[in-house]
Formats: structure tokens, C-alpha cells, sequence
């Protein structure tokens, strides 16, 4: 059943510019006052302050005792951020990063998100979790104008990573998403994860990856254009999406976000869960100097992992999970293996792992020195 607001926000929608706040069809909104509401007052709350990527929330890795209902807020926030030197685009965030913050909870927990739309913001915006049931994910349960809040609850049924991001209807769906408005949930089984044998595996640190693919228009001069607010931005970045070629490929929301300065830090002997979402193209992560030590590409818990992994698929609009026991100290590449993605368009990290090296892992038997190639017969030449 539609509501009065639901059936204005509809004709607004058909009357106004895409880029306006009211942009989302009346079917698109639907209205559940009728069913009877679920009594969870038995249910213990705990309330989770989101931290921004690539870090995550404290969390326990087994659930300590029957579901409860995990409490989030989350703030949109329309912003211009600098992807790479002279390329800004004008962004749309969860939490204002580039990905949204990565929410985790367990299996038969409720997720209660308010979600607040700053007055500040342009658009409407709302929420489509991969992760729930009905409701076009949530998203047709939480649509918010500028100025407004919503909260919505939702069972979490299926341990897992999944893609969560905005998805306010028809065209602006895609253009919301690749300026930055997703981000990713874990669903942890309740008596945490297991490997390929069903024996529990614990990790030490979660680093949350999120994917982006941008397309920030250019100038005659091949400059990279500015703008002054997400509505100026839409025509032309519209224009540049539908070429399905971006000009940037990046992790989390830039170019060198993880590298030098920024780069994530481990320990020798720690075992790191890689959580990696793309919610609009495929990706394929691969760990330089490390592997997949346990795998579920798909992200999906109830699954037998796969091991020792080279180099993993993560389908667009889903998340994926590694696990990997880092042996030998030094920087490690983190990339995606399109490797003209990776080098050319920014989609790196750097792990630096502290710790001893280890001669019977691999050994330098010999450093690089000059040889007579006549003498020993290697040579190019026929």
C-alpha cells in the first residue's frame, strides 16, 4: 500500500530533474503500518559507534549469547573529495567516506539503523542492504529526504559479507553508487567462522577494502573537470558512465588511500581477514607475496571456504572474504589484478608486516651482480 507522501514523492519525481531532491517512484515506496509489529522486548540492545574504513567497529568474533538487536546510526553526507591530484568528484557518502562503514554483526541478530539525510544535502537518499529480507533490501523502507531520518530493523538470516548502497530509484541508482554511496556488512555465524574442516578460525584484524569505479568528466584540454555541487555534476558524469570506462579505479575513495603513509600495518604471525566489496564491477584481489589462505569469494559463511588462493573473484555488487596468516616481513601489494587497474588507475594498498625473515620460506641465495655472458653462454643473441 502507498502513502500519500509516497504518491507526491512519485509525481515530484516524474516532474522534476533527476538531480532534484524528490526523484524516487511512488511503487518504489512502500508502506507496512498494517503488519503487526515484532515484539523484541526480550531482546537485549548494544549500541555500535561505525569507525571509518579501512578499519571496523569493535566486535566479537563469537556472538556471546542469544541474538540481540545491534544498534547503528549513520549520516549521508554530499561532499566533494579529491580522488587523485587535480581529479575531485563530487561524492555522495555513508558517514562521509568513500566506502560507507562496514557494520558487523551475527547470524539472527537485528540490525537497527536510523539513518539521517543532512539538511545540507541536495538529494534523496535511502538504503539497500544485500543482507535483508523484502523491501527491495530496506531501500524501499528508508527513502529520506534532505532534513529527514528513518530507522529500519531487519533480521540478519544469512552469515555472510554483502553489499550495502543507495538505491533511490531509476538512473540515480548506478550514479549514487559509483560517487561512493556503498559500503559492506558482516554477518558472522554465531559461533564465528570455521575453515574447510569446520574447525573455528580466529583472526587477529579485519582491514574492510571497498572498490570504487569513478568517472569524473575532462575539458577540451583533457583536464579533469570541477564542480560545484552534485546536481552541476550529473549531466556530464552521466555521460562518462554510460561509456562504461572509468577514469579512475580506486581503493577506498583515492588514489594511494593505502599506500606510504596510509598504508595498513601487521604483524608477523597475525592472521588478517581482507573484506573487499565492488557493489558495481568485478574485481579481482590479489595479496603480492601472500595468498588466500582460506577463501569465500562469494562471501558467504555457510560455504567451504577455498585455500591457497593466488588471486580471488569478487562478482560486482557483492563482498568477499580472505583470510591470510602473514610469515615473512616486508610490504605487500594488495591489488587488483586487472593490473592496468591496479597501476594505472589506482587500485593498490600496502601491507607493512613487521617481524623476522625467514631464510627457509626464501632466500637471496645470491644479490644481483654482473656476468660475462660470452663466458657463461647466456646471452639474447642467436
Amino acid at each position: 500500500m502507498l502513502t500519500r507522501r509516497a504518491a507526491l514523492m512519485g509525481a515530484a519525481g516524474i516532474a522534476a530533474l533527476p538531480v532534484l531532491a524528490k526523484a524516487a517512484k511512488a511503487e518504489e515506496i512502500m508502506d507496512t503500518s498494517m503488519a503487526p509489529p515484532a515484539d523484541l522486548s526480550s531482546l537485549k540492545r548494544i549500541k555500535r559507534k561505525l569507525v571509518r574504513p579501512p578499519m571496523v567497529h569493535e566486535h566479537e568474533q563469537e556472538a556471546p549469547d542469544e541474538p540481540r538487536i545491534v544498534e547503528f546510526e549513520m549520516q549521508i553526507v554530499e561532499k566533494e573529495i579529491e580522488v587523485d591530484d587535480g581529479a575531485y568528484l563530487q561524492a555522495m557518502t555513508f558517514n562521509g567516506s568513500v566506502p560507507g562503514p562496514m557494520m558487523v554483526v551475527h547470524e539472527g541478530d537485528y540490525v537497527e539503523l536510523t539513518l539521517f539525510n543532512s539538511p545540507e544535502n541536495m538529494m534523496q537518499h535511502n538504503i539497500d542492504f544485500h543482507s535483508a529480507t523484502g523491501a527491495l533490501g530496506g531501500g524501499s523502507l528508508t527513502l529520506v529526504n534532505p532534513g529527514e531520518k528513518t530507522t529500519l530493523r531487519f533480521k540478519a538470516t544469512r552469515p555472510g559479507t554483502f553489499v550495502y548502497h543507495c538505491a533511490p530509484g531509476g538512473p540515480m541508482i548506478p550514479w549514487h553508487v559509483v560517487s561512493g554511496m556503498s559500503g559492506c556488512i558482516m554477518v558472522l555465524p554465531r559461533g564465528g567462522l570455521t575453515d574447510h574442516k569446520g574447525a573455528p578460525v580466529r583472526y587477529h584484524r579485519v582491514f574492510y577494502i571497498g572498490e570504487n569505479d569513478f568517472y569524473i568528466p575532462k575539458d577540451e584540454n583533457g583536464d579533469y573537470k570541477r564542480f560545484e555541487d552534485v546536481g552541476e555534476s550529473y549531466p556530464e558524469t552521466l555521460e562518462v558512465m554510460n561509456g562504461l570506462i572509468p577514469s579512475h579505479v580506486v581503493f577506498n575513495g583515492k588514489v594511494g588511500s593505502l599506500t606510504g603513509d596510509n598504508a595498513l600495518h601487521a604483524a608477523q604471525g597475525e592472521k588478517v581477514l581482507f573484506v573487499h566489496s565492488q557493489a558495481n564491477r568485478d574485481t579481482r584481489p590479489h595479496l603480492i607475496g601472500g595468498h588466500g589462505d582460506l577463501v569465500w569469494e562469494r562471501g558467504k559463511f555457510k560455504n567451504t571456504p577455498q585455500r591457497d588462493l593466488e588471486t580471488w573473484f569478487i562478482a560486482g555488487g557483492s563482498a568477499g572474504a580472505a583470510l591470510y596468516e602473514f610469515l615473512q616481513p616486508g610490504v605487500y601489494a594488495y591489488v587488483n589484478h586487472n593490473l592496468i587497474e591496479a597501476v594505472n588507475l589506482g587500485a593498490t594498498a600496502h601491507v607493512v608486516v613487521e617481524g623476522n625473515w625467514n631464510n627457509d620460506l626464501m632466500e637471496q641465495v645470491q644479490a644481483p651482480v654482473e656476468y660475462n655472458a660470452a663466458y657463461e653462454g647466456k646471452t639474447a643473441l642467436p
